[in-house]
């Protein structure tokens, strides 16, 4: 199978090294010093921009897409740029190839659900965005499924918890405090591009939450990462004293944001864990740490 990652980038990169050694992959980069990246996983490199049906033309054929490209910004003018028009671009411009792939997968955020006030969601779970950027993305994935097949194409979503892994451990964040309480739902960003090869190799499904077997309350876990690491425990905050500083609203929405996410679905299935939990997926960050001191 040949696949097309657009926005090879940091679950790109680790998705192509599993693909490559039994498929043909092909890179593709906004810029140019992404590039050399790109080649050392062993997949093709291409430099192109989604948003630039031109600029597309470069990629070759491919059996499925994987469309994991970055807003370049945290704002919802530059998500919608990428997520909603490049996307729509790219499925507009491979769907209309003689050879065009037979499935896409979009890879979203568990951002999309909204607050929950701290109850479990799965993929049955109603989208409720609450920050402009994630009303984007639960569009992003309406185009992926709906629009996709328009276009001769089988869309799909994989929709992320939040990604950690190698210079994403931000371990200095949860040692130092203060930590505002709330849940933590993680993947490791192996797991993230396993869950997205599952999706192109093993199994049809349509949508899947990838995310790891355990969301942890955030003063729990900065707790034992403390410990691991050993040295004292953080500060805490509760949201009420986090809400009196000087916030944006996105971030006052994101702090209110509660919810645990389920991955029942993707066990069913069959996707085996390289790292179940943050216990194994933070260990060689914990034991780097632990080397400085």
């Amino acid at each position: 199978m040949s696949v097309g990652i657009l926005g090879c980038g940091y679950v790109g990169l680790a998705l192509a090294r599993q693909l490559a050694d039994d498929h043909e992959v092909v890179g593709v980069r906004r810029s140019e010093a992404g590039l050399a990246a790109v080649e050392e996983t062993g997949a093709e490199a291409v430099q192109a921009d989604v948003t630039d049906a031109g600029a597309l033309d470069a990629v070759p054929d491919v059996d499925a897409l994987v469309f994991a490209a970055s807003s370049g910004g945290r704002d919802a003018e530059a998500a919608r740029r990428v997520y909603v028009e490049g996307l729509r671009t790219a499925i507009e411009e491979f769907g209309a190839r003689d050879d065009s792939p037979d499935r896409l997968v979009y890879t979203s955020s568990t951002g999309v659900y909204g607050d929950h006030d701290g109850d479990w969601v799965d993929e049955e779970t109603p989208l409720e965005p609450t920050t402009k950027k994630t009303t984007v993305l639960a569009e992003a994935e309406r185009i992926a499924r709906e629009e996709a097949p328009e276009h001769g194409i089988d869309g799909a979503v994989a929709r992320f918890a939040g990604l950690y892994g190698p210079d994403r451990y931000r371990l200095e964040r949860y040692l130092e405090g203060p930590v505002t309480e709330g849940y933590l739902n993680m993947i490791h960003r192996a797991d993230a591009a396993g869950v997205v090869r599952f999706m192109l190799t093993e199994t049809d499904a349509e949508l899947l939450l990838a995310v790891d077997d355990e969301p942890v309350d955030k003063w729990a876990f900065a707790d034992w990462l403390a410990d691991e690491c050993g040295v004292e425990r953080p500060p805490k905050r509760t949201k009420a004293e986090r809400l009196d500083d000087d916030l944006s609203e996105a971030a006052r929405r994101r702090i209110l944001t509660s919810k645990r996410c389920s991955n029942d679905r993707l066990r069913e299935l069959g996707y085996e864990f390289e790292y179940p939990t943050y216990r194994a997926g933070y260990r060689d960050a914990i034991e780097a740490y632990r080397s400085r001191q």
